[in-house]
């Protein structure tokens, strides 16, 4: 299944949440309007099934991730010992191409994706092209030179009000892993138990 390349408000509005790694007025007005004529209408309710795919497909939304990434990224999860929910978290958060985005290298998560992909970012010195790249704890993580003169990426250096997640410490043109993130350290916006739930069917 090919990654999804149109219109980003459209797809905000199918999953009913922020998938644009940024907001607008006219997104968080429309945000829990469905797109179509028949938007408006009152939601039909859905069944348990139907609850628990809407979560899965706002959390593969959010990450960017295609389904086969993302069921293979949790039934390894569920092989594990410890708290399923938050080792997935954990998983998506130290994809390189996420950190990328959390050191605030990049304006969206699919800008960082390009980036990652086109060789512009390093791990511990030497370059990784491949976005789903599991980042560790004590690993340094930096954008190449040629990035470093994007007038984007640029802008994103000299934010003074960037906050930056409590995992990851970030000295100008490279970032940490400190440690492995937890739930508590950022606003999960999709119900992980659903999706645990809908993947032990």
């Amino acid at each position: 299944m090919a990654r999804y390349t149109g219109p980003k408000h459209r797809l905000a509005r199918k999953e009913g949440v922020n998938v644009l790694d940024k907001t607008s007025k006219s997104l968080q007005r429309r945000l829990n309007v469905p797109p179509g004529i028949h938007g408006r209408k009152r939601k039909r309710r859905l069944s348990e099934y139907g609850t628990q795919l809407r979560e899965k497909q706002k959390a593969k939304t959010s990450y960017g991730l295609l389904e086969k990434q993302f069921k293979k990224l949790v039934q390894s999860v569920q092989k594990r010992k410890g708290e399923t929910g938050e080792m997935i978290v954990a998983l998506l958060e130290t994809r390189l191409d996420n950190v990328v985005y959390r050191l605030g290298f990049a304006k969206s998560r699919n800008m960082a994706r390009q980036f990652v992909n086109h060789g512009h970012i390093l791990v511990n010195g030497k370059t990784v092209n491949i976005p789903s790249y599991q980042v560790k704890v004590d690993d340094v993580v930096s954008i190449s030179p040629k990035v470093q003169k994007n007038p984007s990426v640029a802008e994103l250096l000299g934010d003074k009000d960037l906050q930056i997640l409590p995992f990851i410490k970030r000295e100008g043109v490279s970032g940490k892993l400190l440690r492995m993130p937890k739930k508590e350290d950022l606003e999960v916006p999709f119900n992980l138990q659903l999706i645990i739930e809908y993947y032990s069917r």
